[in-house]
């Protein structure tokens, strides 16, 4: 689970996976939406999470708490989410070792419905080494040109169709994503070459990644705007 960001543009003193929802921290919420998602398809998870080397302590007791007796790790992220990543996939060789599928969450998407998890976990058993949930994109999209004063001239509208907008849990043939990363480890340590996803690494190696239905629920919590629906949703649940 990805959870070293800094989420900056809360403008939150402390990092965004310690941010609070409903009297919890995202991650909390997070790690236990995952747990409950796992052990809903019939498996025990190992969690592996990556945190701001600052908040190290902070997220280990956190986490410990969460996650209901599962085995858990708490590693360094690094300068990208790829780089997060990749610490996370080495430390998973030391705790979990017999594992063959593994899923990529981040921790500010907390309110993942289970039944999310089951969709990517079954087309995983199915065969598919990349599963990404997605759900159809519902504006308009344009392709645009540099601009100025603030405009930019429409290049082209994009059929909406073919369009998704993928979230996370990302699920993969553990092997594969290893391969994946190992392959464009070159980039990991760049921002701007450094890949925003891990089906985007899947993709770059020539794999195949397949989509599953996703869910409202699995927003990313990014503003403010977003963490008062997440509220909202919590009420809710």
């Amino acid at each position: 689970m990805t959870a070293a960001g800094t989420g900056s543009r809360l403008g939150r003193p402390v990092p965004k996976a310690l941010v609070e929802l409903g009297g919890e921290p995202l991650l909390v919420h997070a790690v236990r939406s995952m747990v409950a998602g796992v052990r809903a398809a019939g498996d025990e998870p190992v969690l592996v999470v990556t945190a701001p080397a600052a908040a190290a302590d902070r997220v280990r007791d956190l986490v410990a708490d969460a996650a209901d007796g599962c085995p858990v790790a708490v590693v360094a992220g690094g300068v990208s989410r790829q780089a997060s990543v990749a610490a996370a996939l080495a430390s998973l060789a030391e705790h979990g070792p017999d594992a063959r599928l593994v899923l990529v969450h981040d921790a500010a998407r907390p309110t993942v419905p289970p039944e999310v998890v089951l969709r990517v976990l079954d087309a995983l058993r199915a065969g598919r080494g990349a599963v990404v949930p997605a759900v159809p994109v519902a504006d308009t999209v344009k392709r645009v040109g540099a601009g100025e004063d603030g405009a930019e001239p429409v290049r082209e509208t994009v059929p909406r169709a073919e369009l998704r907008a993928v979230q996370t849990p990302q699920g993969f043939d553990l092997a594969l994503l290893r391969r994946a990363h190992a392959a464009a480890a070159a980039h990991a340590h760049d921002e701007q070459l450094a890949a925003s996803d891990d089906a985007g690494l899947v993709e770059r190696l020539g794999g195949e990644v397949w989509c599953v239905p996703g869910d409202a629920r699995c927003a990313k919590i990014t503003t403010e705007r977003d963490l008062a629906v997440a509220e909202l949703l919590l009420e809710g649940r």
